[in-house]
């Protein structure tokens, strides 16, 4: 019996979302074209294919104006972006007729440019052009490469993600840290109930969970395997029961990851939180602002004190 796979109409803006669950990186892919002049694009569809051959792939719309010259080059390069480049990656992501002015790049073997300052680059000969869908799979066979210990700028959820600014948070904390998750489950939010009222988990430091005053150790006390994901706020409290520097995470619990919960332990739907049970005004502001960017599912970071500050928005798809 021959198995038949009916297909099914797809909603293609909630799959584009569930495909920006995935974490990438942020390249910048270039050429030279047939009369000299450079070309390049900012892509995040770039992933290894082959370690022997040295093998590479890069995803292009065939309705990207770069998809000709591309699709018919035989060579590339890919400069995968490091953290403070993100004005680079906006530079390609445009429309703009002079980008090569606008950057600091340089050659190596093929002649392809190569972005400064790249956390890694892999200089390409094409190996193969395959056609898939409405994009082109083009796979080059790495003839150089190099890379530096500059952390790489991050994507994720048509964001930008910067995987070092949630340690350099918690260094400039120091003793004076109150360590917070705001922790989705079942489509809620996990709270703790206090004789004071409500309150998100937290700790005195990130790690380590065999330690009972840190969020980690917090976390498993309370039966809680949590995945923190990205930093959400950091701000300062000169004042009130907790001053000091305040970093909160966003993340998750699994269902499975869900032991014996303490009976503190409150899984309140979004839409249906109390907010004058919340104890903190600072943390229920910044929970509110969870709850709207959340259903805008498009996050910030809030860097500033209870008072003042700034949401640093986290670029839109390019």
């Amino acid at each position: 019996m021959t198995d038949t796979i009916q297909s099914q109409a797809l909603d293609l803006a909630e799959f584009r979302r569930a495909l920006g669950a995935f974490v990438t990186g942020v390249t910048v892919v270039t050429t030279i074209q047939p009369d000299g002049s450079p070309r390049g694009f900012t892509a995040n569809s770039f992933t290894s294919v082959s370690l022997d051959p040295p093998l590479v792939l890069v995803c292009i719309a065939k309705t990207a104006s770069s998809h000709a010259v591309f699709s018919a080059t035989d060579h590339f390069a890919v400069s995968v972006l490091a953290e403070g480049q993100k004005a680079v990656s906006g530079v390609f992501a445009s429309k703009s007729a002079d980008k090569f002015t606008q950057v600091d790049w340089h050659t190596r073997a093929t002649g392809a440019p190569l972005m400064n300052g790249a956390a890694a680059s892999f200089d390409c000969r094409t190996h193969d052009v395959i056609d898939a869908g409405d994009h082109i799979i083009l796979i080059g066979r790495v003839v150089d490469f190099t890379h530096t210990t500059s952390s790489p700028l991050g994507y994720c959820r048509g964001a930008y993600v910067n995987f070092s600014l949630s340690q350099e948070a918690l260094a400039a904390a120091g003793s004076r840290a109150k360590v917070g998750a705001i922790l989705e489950l079942d489509g809620g939010v996990v709270l703790l109930d206090t004789p004071q009222g409500l309150e998100l988990p937290c700790g005195v430091k990130l790690e380590p969970s065999s330690d009972a005053t840190s969020l980690r150790g917090v976390l498993a006390k309370l039966g809680l395997d949590a995945h923190l994901d990205f930093l959400f706020a950091v701000f300062e409290e000169s004042s009130g029961h907790a001053p000091g520097v305040h970093v909160y995470y966003r993340g998750r619990v699994s269902s499975d990851g869900l032991a014996v919960p303490s009976a503190r332990v409150r899984v309140v739907p979004l839409g249906e939180i109390p907010w004058d049970r919340i104890r903190d005004d600072a943390v229920r502001s910044m929970l509110q602002r969870y709850v709207r960017e959340r259903s805008e599912d498009a996050f910030g970071i809030y860097v500033g004190d209870t008072a003042t500050g700034k949401v640093q928005s986290l670029a839109t798809s390019h």
